[in-house]
């Protein structure tokens, strides 16, 4: 129970996969991900994690078949009338580009993110819609946007003082929140897909073959144990590391 990391991020892979292999339909694992998300959401709040970020659906998987999102979308729907925001004193938000979700899901998301807004115990944010590409151009029109209504005769000059590295993340998706401290991808993949490429710069990073629909506590256990053993120097030497933590 020490060190446990402040912002676990996690990207949820292998629902479509586990419902294959068991001679179901794709929208079947993706309902037994919820699951796993009501599991893994629980356990993180007794654990004492503040921020649970969670990959749910990509500004890519708009390319799916048309009826793969209907499905998830309906799940969407459903799976916020669940009372676990409420019974786990937990927060909702959402990251990604909303303006393209169905009226009624972003409905159900506003509802759910002020009906939440006091809740204090842990924050669950839901990457929907999302990409990390697409949340940096947003990001660097935001910054260009406010850098000329500082400035409305901006001049190449000023580029320096405006367009700053803390600038930037204060446009971001996440501006309301810190880095995630470990990012946990599922399924077997090893890669980051597009996902809060700019935040996880600092991140530890752990995979697992587990698919997300099998992912419980004992796996979340393992991912955070695996975090403890590493140390993160930021770019320090191991021995300034040391000197700094007596």
């Amino acid at each position: 129970m020490t060190r446990i990391p402040r912002h676990i991020a996690i990207i949820m892979d292998g629902n479509g996969r586990w419902a294959t292999e068991r001679g179901k339909d794709r929208s079947f694992g993706h309902q037994e991900g919820v699951e796993a998300v009501r599991r893994i959401t629980k356990e993180c709040t007794r654990l004492g994690v503040k921020y649970l970020t969670l990959y749910t659906f990509s500004t890519e998987n708009w390319n799916r078949p048309a009826e793969e999102i209907s499905a998830l979308m309906g799940l969407v729907l459903t799976s916020l009338e669940d009372e676990i925001f409420m019974e786990n004193n937990v927060r909702f938000r959402v990251i990604g580009d909303r303006k393209r979700l169905p009226e009624n899901v972003q409905q159900k998301l506003r509802e759910t993110e002020e009906h939440t807004a006091n809740n204090n115990k842990m924050t669950m944010v839901v990457a929907l819609s999302y990409s990390s590409r697409w949340e940096i151009v947003e990001a660097m029109r935001r910054t260009a946007a406010n850098a000329l209504s500082q400035k409305p005769g901006l001049k190449v000059s000023d580029i320096d003082s405006l367009f700053t590295e803390e600038a930037f993340a204060s446009n971001l998706e996440t501006a309301f929140m810190p880095d995630p401290d470990l990012l946990i991808r599922t399924g077997g993949e090893l890669r980051l897909s597009n996902y809060l490429l700019w935040q996880v710069a600092y991140s530890e990073l752990y995979f697992c073959d587990t698919y997300w629909p099998d992912f419980d506590a004992e796996a979340l256990h393992k991912a955070i144990i695996s975090y403890q053993s590493r140390q993160r120097r930021f770019g320090k030497t191991e021995a300034q590391v040391e000197k700094e933590s007596i």
